[in-house]
C-alpha cells in the first residue's frame, strides 16, 4: 500500500524545485485564478519556515502590508507556484523564525549572508 502512495507522490513532484533556506529574502510568483482568467501575482518576504517533506513539502513567507503582518503558506511542489526567486540570502541560526511575528522595524529584519 506505501509503495502506490509513493509512486503517485513521485508522479506530483516538481522536476526542477527552488534552492532556498530559511531566512531568505523570495519572490513567490503564485497563479492566481479570477472568473475564466488567470494571472500571477507576486509575493515578495521572508521564509519563515519549511516543513514537510516529498510532495507535502510547505514553507511560509511574511511580509509587511501597510504595518500589517502578512503570512501566506504554499505547498512547494504546487503547480499554483510558478516559480520562487530568491532576493536575498539570510544568515539565520534556527529553522523556524517564528519570533519574527512579534517583532517590527530594524528587530524584525535578518542579516544578510555573505559569501
Amino acid at each position: 500500500m506505501q509503495e502506490i502512495i509513493r509512486n503517485i507522490e513521485a508522479a506530483q513532484l516538481k522536476a526542477e524545485v527552488p534552492q532556498f533556506h530559511v531566512g531568505d529574502t523570495v519572490r513567490v510568483y503564485g497563479k492566481i485564478k479570477e472568473g475564466n482568467r488567470e494571472r500571477i501575482q507576486v509575493f515578495e518576504g521572508t521564509v519563515l519556515k519549511k516543513q514537510g517533506g516529498s510532495s507535502r513539502e510547505t514553507f511560509t513567507v511574511r511580509k509587511n502590508s501597510n504595518g500589517v503582518g502578512v503570512e501566506k503558506t504554499w505547498p512547494l511542489h504546487s503547480p499554483n507556484v510558478e516559480k520562487v526567486e530568491v532576493v536575498r540570502r539570510g544568515k539565520v541560526r534556527r529553522a523556524k523564525l517564528n519570533y519574527l511575528r512579534n517583532r517590527s522595524g530594524k528587530s524584525a529584519k535578518v542579516k544578510e549572508l555573505v559569501k
